[in-house]
Parts: C-alpha cells; sequence; structure tokens
C-alpha cells in the first residue's frame, strides 16, 4: 500500500512539473537565450554573373548561433551571426552573415509547448572567395533584408528545439582584381536549419 501511495505521490509531483514547466514555456516574456542552429544553405543563382563566364553555385553548409530576448508575450528580438561555405565552377565562397530583427511569436493554446514564428531584420554580409586559379579577388560587404519563419518545441522549461528557414535577399557586390572591376556576385540566399535554444532565465 505504500508502494502504491509512493508511486501515486511521484507520478502526480510530475505531472506538477511538468505542467508548470510547459506552462512558462509558452511565453519567454523579459528572458534572455542563446541559439545554436546548423543546416544547408543555397545561394542565388550567379551563373553568368562573372566577366569571364558562368560560375554556378552550389548548396553548401550554413551554422552558427546567437541571443533572442523577449520583449513581452508574442514580441522578441534576436541578435545572430552565421557562417556559410559553399563552392561554385570557379571557387569557394564563405559568407558570414551577422543580423539583427524581430520576430512575433504565435502562442497555440492546444500545445503550450510548441511555439511558431515570424521574423524580419537586416543584414550584413561579408563575403570571402577563394578562386581556383589563385588569383586574389575581392568581394564587397552588402547590406541586406531577411524573412524567416520557425518553431520552438519546449523540451523543457528553459530548453527549446528550434527549427527555421531563412530567406536572405541583397543587391548585387562587386567582385576586384586589384581595384578593377571583373564581376558580380549576388549574397542572396535561402538557408534551412535545425538547432538549439537555451534561455538563462
Amino acid at each position: 500500500m505504500k508502494m502504491k501511495q509512493m508511486i501515486v505521490c511521484g507520478l502526480v509531483a510530475a505531472a506538477i512539473a511538468l505542467a508548470s514547466g510547459t506552462a512558462m514555456a509558452e511565453g519567454i516574456k523579459g528572458r534572455v537565450g542563446v541559439t545554436g542552429r546548423v543546416g544547408f544553405q543555397i545561394p542565388a543563382d550567379n551563373e553568368a554573373e562573372f566577366g569571364w563566364g558562368n560560375n554556378k553555385t552550389d548548396t553548401g553548409f550554413v551554422g552558427g548561433g546567437g541571443f533572442i530576448y523577449g520583449i513581452d508575450s508574442n514580441w522578441a528580438m534576436e541578435l545572430e551571426a552565421t557562417h556559410s561555405s559553399f563552392e561554385s565552377d570557379t571557387g569557394d565562397f564563405g559568407v558570414t552573415d551577422i543580423s539583427l530583427g524581430a520576430q512575433y511569436r504565435i502562442r497555440v493554446p492546444e500545445s503550450r509547448k510548441l511555439v511558431p514564428y515570424l521574423g524580419a531584420g537586416l543584414d550584413i554580409l561579408v563575403t570571402d572567395y577563394d578562386p581556383y586559379d589563385g588569383a586574389s579577388l575581392h568581394v564587397d560587404t552588402a547590406v541586406g533584408a531577411h524573412l524567416r519563419g520557425g518553431i520552438d518545441y519546449f523540451l523543457t522549461k528553459d530548453l527549446a528545439f528550434n527549427a527555421d528557414a531563412k530567406f536572405v535577399l541583397a543587391p548585387d557586390v562587386d567582385i576586384t582584381y586589384q581595384g578593377i572591376h571583373t564581376g558580380d556576385f549576388d549574397p542572396s540566399s535561402f538557408s534551412g536549419t535545425v538547432g538549439l535554444r537555451y534561455f538563462f532565465n
């Protein structure tokens, strides 16, 4: 009989802990979190954008992280830095994206663990280019904007699984050799990532 009571008490305690955790998971007002993510990136098609011929880009890898702050029950600010690398017909590219944005978080009454969101913001895109022929080429830095959408699924009160899709739109930038314009590069891209968010408070 005592064993049965202990099991029931244990189940009740676990249910209370789970309920309190999920109830707090639906809002991040005043909370600060850190995010880490990895995934794939599809760069814009740069075919025929270069003065010396076609330069089709391939799908590459992207990874990085940042911070999130809950302004209220629905709005949050996010600062993030990611780095992507991908190949092309003429060389390897690396793009560092420093972005600042806002997101609107949608509360789902049926599931306190699941929080979809939509976001937008500004991006600074710093590009490195390493041509296969060994030439020393410079790619200008671009300023663009992004739209994103995703979900946070809270595993505990403080830890959430994140899945995110992000579209970056930016103008073409110059590629130069010793100050001479030799081509253009389009830093626009689409990326899909998965990761984790951890909230400190």
